[in-house]
């Protein structure tokens, strides 16, 4: 991989041959970079050396750990009718394990010159899968992160930093100059509906309730085993839920791969000589509004579901401001990120049928060849599998419809794109850690890293 900044040149290029077992004892989360203060404390500090951007290199290195397509997902499952294995909805691999093959975390690079999305592989054209793999076999991660990433905005992308949009503890640091931001954003509508068709078929079975509405069947009346339909709907089988457990479950497990991202980040981060360290993002709207999300809004006693009197209340005593909440993710024209559900479909019918789509349309995962498989023989495999069944379909069309109907949104507790956690990346300055700590606290590639440039 060639470079002409002969900064980076030694760590990237030794990336090969760096053990895991180094990375994984020596990883910290280092924060303190060239250029930045600590006003107060203990720890008070001032640097005296100039930030220092991370390399295209280097950016291109730490999201290929996050998120490089690296091949196919061997998807061993059994795929016998009613044995779950059409739960899959994506065969392309990631640096990441994903629930059902969806790539549900879609990740964000901002710096001071600009900000970038990488788009995930079903957002890639499909013929070019090969050629994408192919260059993270042969470590060209650079190329890779070209083809692969999109630019959304000019200059760094940064929400306020106060509370509650940031928390305390991160502001001395946050987006300062030089650094580099890593921002995974979680789509949960995606996992949302692709889990429904699996729990709401006739094998699982499920049972689902709003406990925001007395705990009445979520639009699956008719579908109830005791209304002669195939869901199971005796309390004492134990295949009744809750709309807010099923939404519990569906951000946990999307969360989760988020969280594999970060921790790869904090590998490669090491491997690299760099400082970075995951940070609070959590935040409904900050970090969408600043990086140019389509919004909505309604009234917080509507977004919280709010009982008739309480909204009333709140109304009343003038306590119910508007709420915004990220739809989909546009620029210049051109949809980048958009939920399975409305503004995006024109109805939650049309956005359950998309998924369905996906999986067994006529270019979908078990339908269509274009992007491959591990499979050595794909289409005596995929001609195979059974398609999701009608009833399937019918019952998570009806419980989608129900929850948009009555909450106006999609999901219900949460909006359709969340983040939590962000990585922040930097170049070390190692004077702070030799005079505040205990040799160890730096690795040998930070080491090498300050002492690669004077400064």
């Amino acid at each position: 991989m060639a470079n002409q900044n002969s900064y980076c040149a030694g760590p990237v290029a030794g990336l090969e041959n760096f053990p895991l077992l180094q990375a994984l004892r020596e990883r910290r989360s280092r924060r303190f970079g060239r250029g930045m203060k600590i006003h107060a404390g203990p720890l008070a500090y001032e640097s005296r050396l100039q930030p220092v951007p991370l390399t295209e290199d280097e950016e291109a290195a730490l999201v290929f750990a996050a998120c490089g397509i690296t091949g196919h997902a061997l998807a061993d499952l059994a795929y016998a009718r009613g044995e779950g294995g059409n739960i899959m909805a994506g065969l392309v691999a990631r640096t990441i394990a994903s629930g059902d093959g969806l790539q549900t975390v879609a990740l964000v690079v901002t710096n001071d010159a600009g900000t970038h999305l990488v788009r995930r592989p079903r957002e890639l054209p499909a013929k070019n899968i090969p050629e994408l793999v192919e260059l993270g076999k042969r470590g060209e991660f650079t190329e890779l992160y070209r083809r692969c990433r999109v630019k959304i905005k000019d200059g760094r992308a940064a929400p306020p930093t106060e509370p509650l949009f940031n928390i305390n503890a991160n502001r001395w640091s946050a987006h300062a100059a030089g650094t580099s931001y890593f921002l995974p954003v979680n789509d949960l509508t995606f996992m949302y509906i692709n889990g429904l068709l699996e729990i709401l078929n006739e094998d699982t079975g499920v049972f689902l309730l709003d406990e925001r509405n007395h705990y009445r069947p979520a639009g699956l009346a008719r579908f109830a085993r005791s209304c002669g339909g195939h869901l199971e709907d005796d309390p004492h089988k134990l295949r009744i839920a809750t709309i807010r457990q099923v939404e519990q479950f569906v951000t946990e497990f999307v969360t989760i791969e988020q969280g594999m991202m970060l921790q790869n980040l904090g590998l490669m981060a090491q491997a690299l000589g760099l400082g970075g360290f995951p940070n609070f993002a959590n935040h409904e709207f900050g970090w969408f509004q600043a990086l140019g999300f389509r919004m909505e809004q309604m009234p917080a006693s509507r977004y919280l579901g709010a009982s008739p009197m309480v909204s009333f209340g709140m109304k009343l005593l003038r306590r119910d401001p508007v709420i915004p909440y990220p739809v989909g993710l546009e620029c210049e024209g051109e949809v980048l990120l958009k939920p399975f559900c409305p503004p995006y479909y024109k109805s939650m019918a049309e956005a359950a049928r998309a998924v369905v789509e996906i999986k067994f349309g006529a270019d979908g995962v078990f339908r269509g060849a274009q992007s491959g498989s591990s499979w050595s023989r794909h289409n005596e495999v995929t001609s195979a599998i059974s398609p999701i069944s009608d009833a399937a379909i019918a019952a998570t069309i009806a419980y989608c419809e129900y929850v948009w109907d009555r909450y106006s949104r999609f999901p219900v507790y949460m909006p359709p794109y969340r983040t939590v956690l962000g990585f922040q990346a930097c170049h070390l300055d190692c004077e702070f850690y030799e005079r505040f700590y205990r040799p160890e606290a730096l690795g040998e590639t930070q080491r090498k890293d300050g002492e690669r440039d004077s400064r």
